[in-house]
């Protein structure tokens, strides 16, 4: 397809997942729901589940295959700088404050999900258009456990900033828990990129170059950061020569991790997390957020759905395996850590809050099962299963943690009256 042509595709078809986006979006804010959950419900409808569903022809020409690679390419840009922008968030403190609590209820939301996805995935491997032929076991319980336990950090802080509980013993402990289960996930998932369809020996290289990379961020790269930004103030914390030497590092790490064979995303994530937090940041996230959000994390969100077909999950040999993956899932999850807040001293109301935030997966779900697929590790079955726990996840958060708050007020209420009554 000429270079003119695609042009012509690609304004038309952005024209098209901004409005999309932007109506469901809308449609999900009236109903108590993130904008990014009317996104992602967008991102699918476009594509061959409804769209392609009901009108075959002008979804293909709309989307037609050869300027799909355009949109990729957004799409990847937009992911990379949300993981950016996610990082620049990451907020070390939290540790500090929490470590104790956070890593029980952490490791018993890794562990738990983990076990079952493996308990799970031998069967799994047998159900037609769920795992590539070629995929190991191994490889095929590491993707599962990392897709069962992640939790969507992002959307877990915006909840908790948006109850007015960042600085609360809740909010910190969420988000301490949910940022060590969002590293860990990421740590496996990096893993299964690196061993997949290679032998050991090379994906040690590439584990290992991964690990050298962090490990200089963490040190050098934050020291260095720092000393660059070391004279910014909230008046002239991000001019354009700040902001172009930002981009310019951001493309150098994406390009890096890239490179060594894991992920663009996670050099974009760890460039974010080692800058110096304050004015620069703030500005940063003020400058990038509207661009990244309303512009190209769409891109991301209907590159996806237009690789979904959510008709594959009620396939009578799919059907049964979605139902145990998101049941093992959702209950392992959230019985996982609200036992661990229970045992490490949460009051039970806290600790179903707890459950209720980690079982939260949103776009974190979405990125996992779009590079798995990239990769030829999962089929469009299995795709699906995981957009649809992303999406279900999702909704399910924002009311159930709003109930479990209520819940608790009444009770906080109801106790002082039912000891007098006695």
């Amino acid at each position: 397809m000429l270079a003119s042509q695609l042009s012509v595709h690609f304004f038309l078809q952005m024209a098209a997942i901004l409005l999309a986006c932007w109506l469901v979006g809308v449609l999900a804010r009236k109903f108590g729901q993130p904008a990014a959950v009317g996104e992602m419900i967008a991102g699918i409808a476009l594509g061959p589940s409804l769209f392609g569903l009901l009108l075959p022809h002008a979804q293909a020409t709309l989307f037609p295959k050869p300027t799909l690679d355009v949109l990729y390419v957004g799409a990847q840009l937009g992911v990379g700088l949300y993981m950016f922008l996610v990082g620049s968030e990451f907020d070390s403190s939290h540790f500090r404050a929490r470590y104790r609590s956070a890593m029980l209820v952490s490791l018993a939301g890794i562990a738990v999900p983990f076990a079952l996805a493996v308990a799970l995935t031998p069967w799994l491997r047998g159900v037609a258009g769920l795992f590539a032929a070629k995929a190991s076991l191994a490889d095929a319980s590491l993707f599962m456990g990392a897709a069962m336990a992640i939790t969507a950090f992002p959307m877990l802080a915006r909840i908790v900033h948006d109850r007015g509980l960042s600085g609360t013993p809740l909010g910190t402990l969420a988000l301490t828990a949910g940022a060590v289960d969002d590293a860990a996930a990421w740590c496996i998932l990096a893993i299964v990129l690196t061993s997949f369809g290679g032998s050991w020996s090379s994906a040690w290289l590439t584990i290992g170059g991964g690990a050298a990379f962090a490990l200089f961020m963490v040190t050098v790269g934050r020291r260095s950061l720092g000393r660059l930004f070391a004279a910014t103030t909230s008046g002239d914390a991000l001019g354009p020569s700040r902001l172009a030497w930002l981009l310019i590092l951001f493309c150098l790490c994406a390009w890096a991790m890239d490179a060594i064979g894991i992920h663009a995303v996670f050099g974009g994530f760890l460039l974010g997390a080692c800058l110096p937090k304050g004015p620069l940041t703030e500005r940063l996230r003020e400058r990038l957020q509207p661009f990244v959000s309303v512009f190209l994390v769409p891109m991301f969100f209907t590159y996806s759905g237009l690789k979904t077909q959510m008709a594959l999950v009620l396939d009578p040999s799919i059907l049964p395996a979605a139902l145990a993956i998101l049941l093992a899932s959702f209950a392992g999850k959230g019985l996982a850590c609200w036992v661990a807040a229970r045992v490490s001293g949460e009051s039970h109301a806290d600790a179903m809050a707890i459950g209720a935030l980690m079982n939260t997966r949103g776009m974190m779900e979405l990125i996992l099962a779009n590079l798995a697929l990239q990769a030829g590790i999962i089929e469009p079955g299995l795709f699906a299963i995981l957009v649809l726990m992303a999406v279900t996840s999702t909704l399910m958060a924002t009311p159930l943690f709003n109930a479990i708050l209520r819940w608790q007020a009444a009770r906080r209420h109801i106790e002082p009256v039912a000891q007098v009554l006695s």
